[in-house]
């Protein structure tokens, strides 16, 4: 994605834009084609050598390669310039990306926990030694995804997602490699379908915080990290300020928040106020694309102000 300096709108409305993120195209493009091949190697292996344990990782690793597609082409539809249809462009895409890798994710799981439950009643013979080798090179492959991503991970949160996720399965899959020679030491049949229940509950606890937020943010809520009620005292506390309604605050992607409010103004402001609030959204909170409307009438405001809107 290209790099776009900040940029504000003069006028009656103070406006600011975040920083694009660094593009990393080339890094999605390694990391995809990685874990293809990889979840290719361990779902034939994992079939041959009869390991549940590293079919679930397969399906896990696939939903990566699925989760890192979606994420890629959000990115290059965020990057589409606005339009008179799409005013904000496609900035949100990057939201519905992220809602669509949870549910996929947990529907993976729920194949693989039922699987697993079925063969504690028929435990089945499985190659330890095979799923050792084949999972060794899950760390090897999953690392060197998560170290695409690394120079990242601090100024973009769709990044740093790509990372945390892959560096959590480079740690899944040492679990499998642990199995692998519990299994070849002991016999214990049983510890492979455990091992995929535990790779099953895990990605599960991660995923669902994935699914909450994806889900609040496709629906226009505040996002996480942001107080609304401080949002709303910094504005109140703005020299000059009376008043404050009609606050809205919303997340335009993954990475992107905006805000409108009214501001009730009696000595009315200038644009220096408005670029300066502006700035001081983006600084304190995050808030990148801030329009501010100001008014000068209580009785104005709240006749202008929605039903309900204060």
């Amino acid at each position: 994605m290209t790099e776009h300096a900040d940029h504000s709108a003069h006028g009656r409305d103070g406006h600011g834009h975040a920083h694009a993120p660094t593009d990393f195209g080339k890094a999605f493009a390694i990391g995809i084609g990685l874990n293809i091949a990889f979840v290719l190697i361990e779902a034939i292996y994992g079939v041959w050598s009869n390991s549940l344990a590293l079919v679930a990782d397969a399906g896990h690793n696939l939903s990566d390669v699925l989760g890192l597609a979606v994420a890629c082409a959000a990115a290059v539809l965020g990057n589409r310039a606005p339009t008179a249809r799409y005013t904000y462009g496609m900035k949100g895409s990057s939201i519905m990306a992220a809602l669509f890798n949870a549910v996929i994710l947990l529907v993976a799981m729920g194949a693989i926990a039922w699987e697993a439950v079925r063969r504690f009643a028929e435990p089945a013979p499985v190659a330890g030694i095979t799923v050792m080798v084949v999972a060794g090179i899950g760390i090897l492959v999953n690392g060197v995804t998560a170290w695409l991503f690394a120079s990242g991970r601090k100024g973009d949160l769709n990044v740093k997602g790509a990372f945390l996720h892959m560096a959590a399965d480079a740690a899944v899959s040492a679990g499998v490699v642990v199995a692998g020679l519990l299994i070849t030491l002991t016999g214990w049949r049983w510890l492979d379908p455990v091992t995929s229940l535990a790779i099953a509950a895990m990605v599960v606890w991660s995923t669902w915080g994935l699914l909450r937020e994806s889900v609040r943010m496709s629906l226009d809520a505040v996002p996480s990290g942001i107080d609304p009620g401080a949002v709303r005292a910094h504005l109140r506390d703005l020299d000059g300020v009376t008043a404050v309604h009609d606050l809205h605050v919303w997340p335009m992607s993954t990475t992107e928040v905006a805000l409108t409010s009214h501001l009730v103004m009696p000595a009315g402001a200038d644009d220096t106020f408005l670029m300066r609030a502006a700035h001081e959204l983006k600084d304190r909170f995050g808030i990148a694309h801030v329009t501010l409307q100001v008014e000068t009438s209580e009785a104005t405001a709240c006749a202008l102000a929605p039903d309900g809107v204060v």
